[in-house]
């Protein structure tokens, strides 16, 4: 940039999700685009593995934050996030979501003054219990844009009294991400092949403390699983490390001795599985969005969801317990055919440059 140009964006993200949801912003900012890592996500599965396939052009910033409590990394990523602005002194800041490399970056930026742009604003789930909806009200509420991804978010950014020139539709980032990973036909075949997994499965993920943090939950989410195996359809369970080593410590693993545990795969081996499966479950929020691109059949293993969207179509919504196999059940009588023509949600594949063009104009000249 030319002397007097503003500073760079700088996009501050901690996590395999944000990464990919924010992966086509990062190409399109280019060189203008300053990347901080928090640390949030760093064991290689999650962090490396994933943006060694995004692409990003130069290597991000890193603070090396995880590996303690939330709190604390809050804490510690928002001081090292304040230095590393008065370092670079970037024109605005980018984050996306609902984590807190998220809200770290929103209350960095806002002590340092700089403009906040937030990328997936305006989810709600209405459930207090959650921390992501603590930490996507607040950033919000400190963004100076709101990039909303559909128009029922747009509504709840209105319904808190957030001003109009605030907010902007832009569609799901998430609808470029799956675009772009997904691989082709073959190379999906050669995926499931390499991973000695047969052609019909259901695949499960599971992460969320709701679950994960809870034995009895666990207990009954695998449970009802193992009778859908017993029926004859196999369970493929690519395993978080969060819930495995929650898994360890109750003394949980014999549980899925029926499923085939897998290590957690890069996006496009990922999308690979969700494409090729019969049927999902699933306490991901990203991965309510990418059935709906994929036109895939999800059980949400949740007592709430900020994606009201694809309710209803793409996906259910089931609390842990004794009501998921009926669920399952119920879902694997339906047509898979069925969501073929059923659009998503989140938009067209525009979203990113709708983004990156809103940027340009919040920080102008870029």
């Amino acid at each position: 940039m030319g002397e007097g140009a503003p500073g760079p964006v700088a996009v501050v993200l901690g996590t395999r999700p944000e990464a990919i949801k924010l992966a086509e912003v990062v190409r399109r900012l280019g060189s203008a685009g300053l990347l901080v890592h928090t640390g949030q996500h760093y064991d290689a599965a999650l962090w490396s593995d994933v943006t060694a396939q995004l692409g990003f052009g130069t290597e991000p910033v890193a603070l090396g934050v995880g590996g303690s409590s939330r709190g604390q990394q809050l804490g510690a990523a928002v001081a090292a996030l304040d230095e590393t602005f008065a370092r670079h002194r970037p024109s605005c800041v980018v984050v996306q979501g609902d984590t807190t490399a998220a809200l770290a970056g929103a209350l960095a930026a806002n002590a340092a003054d700089l403009p906040l742009v937030h990328v997936e604003a305006g989810l709600r789930s209405f459930d207090r219990r959650m921390p992501e909806e603590h930490n996507r009200v607040l950033i919000d509420h400190l963004a100076d844009l709101c990039c909303a991804p559909t128009a029922t978010a747009v509504a709840h950014l209105r319904a808190e009294g957030i001003a109009d020139e605030r907010i902007l539709l832009t569609g799901n980032t998430v609808v470029e991400s799956v675009q772009h990973l997904l691989p082709p036909a073959a190379e999906r075949d050669r995926v499931l092949a390499e991973l000695g997994l047969p052609a019909r499965y259901l695949l499960l993920t599971l992460h969320r403390p709701e679950n994960a943090d809870n034995p009895d939950v666990l207990r009954q989410v695998f449970g009802e699983l193992q009778a859908v195996v017993a029926d004859g359809l196999p369970v493929v369970f690519p395993a978080h490390p969060r819930t495995l080593d929650r898994m360890r410590r109750d003394g949980l693993g014999d549980l899925v001795d029926a499923f085939t545990v897998i290590a957690p795969q890069p996006p496009a081996q990922f999308l690979a599985l969700l494409e090729r499966a019969r049927l999902v479950v699933s306490d991901s929020g990203g991965v309510q969005e990418e059935v709906s691109v994929l036109k895939k059949r999800l059980v949400v293993v949740r007592r709430s969801t900020e994606r009201p969207e694809v309710m209803g179509t793409f996906a259910s919504l089931v609390p842990g317990g004794l009501r998921l196999g009926a669920a399952v059940r119920a879902a694997l009588a339906e047509d898979p055919q069925a969501l073929r023509d059923v659009p998503s949600p989140y938009g067209d594949g525009s979203a990113s440059r709708v983004v990156v063009e809103s940027i340009v104009k919040l920080v102008a000249p870029f």
